[in-house]
């Protein structure tokens, strides 16, 4: 398998099953089934659309890097990563959620709803990491720039996340600039973060730091958000072409 037959597999493979899974959605709540996380059915709608860039995303790496199913699962928990790698989380994420915690509006009721929140991030979110930053943009990194790669990744990944929202019943919910301003610095982070440190568990508890932390908060200043965002941007496009660099030399 090559890198642009590696690239259309796993494009085809993603959004053909979360379109198949948006389909059997619709006809569902056509015949006047409730289909949403409050229903057996909906779970089961969720997971299967939720989990295809990261079914489809391990499959084509194992076959394309002719890597190894085991070896994915260790790379998904490889925890035990250089204190410096978990830093630079920590210092993408402290900006990340600044207005927040500025303002005063991270709502925490009880200690443990991080923690709760944390895990389900880690399989309602953190898991596409599999797809998008393990495969999809390294793949792309092989030819193209970083930041063509990030923007591409972006594309993709948003038509993505509007499939998923209509699956989960919150897409007329969705307040679009802010979330797509939102995902286009994620976009940037995650890919940061693998680009620097590859490592995979690193993007998927960062993806699930920030879904999670996304959940606790109600309100944020806007221009300080937006600064932050071009701030988080400029660092990790300078983060990543001092990697790409080194990883030259």
């Amino acid at each position: 398998m090559n890198r642009k037959q590696a690239l259309s597999f796993y494009l085809a493979g993603t959004f053909g099953q979360i379109l198949l899974v948006s389909l059997l959605v619709w006809l569902l709540r056509a015949w006047g089934l409730r289909v949403d996380y409050g229903t057996p059915i909906g779970i089961f709608t969720l997971m299967l659309g939720g989990l295809s860039s990261a079914i489809w995303g391990g499959y084509v790496s194992i076959r394309y890097h002719h890597s190894s199913f085991k070896q994915l699962v260790r790379d998904f928990f490889q925890v035990k990563q250089a204190p410096l790698n978990y830093l630079l989380v920590l210092i993408f994420i402290g900006l990340d959620f600044l207005p927040l915690v500025l303002s005063g509006k991270m709502i925490i009721p009880t200690w443990y709803l991080p923690i709760i929140l944390f895990v389900k991030a880690l399989v309602f979110g953190g898991i596409e990491e599999i797809g998008w930053r393990y495969f999809f943009q390294p793949t792309l990194q092989e030819k193209l720039t970083y930041i063509v790669s990030t923007l591409c990744t972006f594309v993709t990944w948003s038509l993505w996340h509007l499939l998923y929202f209509y699956i989960d019943g919150s897409l007329a919910m969705v307040k679009l600039l802010p979330f797509l301003l939102g995902l286009f610095s994620n976009c940037f982070i995650l890919s940061a973060i693998y680009t620097k440190t590859r490592s995979l568990w690193l993007c998927v508890m960062t993806h699930a730091l920030i879904n999670s932390l996304s959940q606790l908060s109600s309100a944020e200043s806007v221009w300080l958000s937006l600064v932050l965002k071009v701030l988080i941007i400029l660092l990790a496009m300078k983060i990543a072409s001092s990697s790409m660099e080194k990883a030259k030399s």
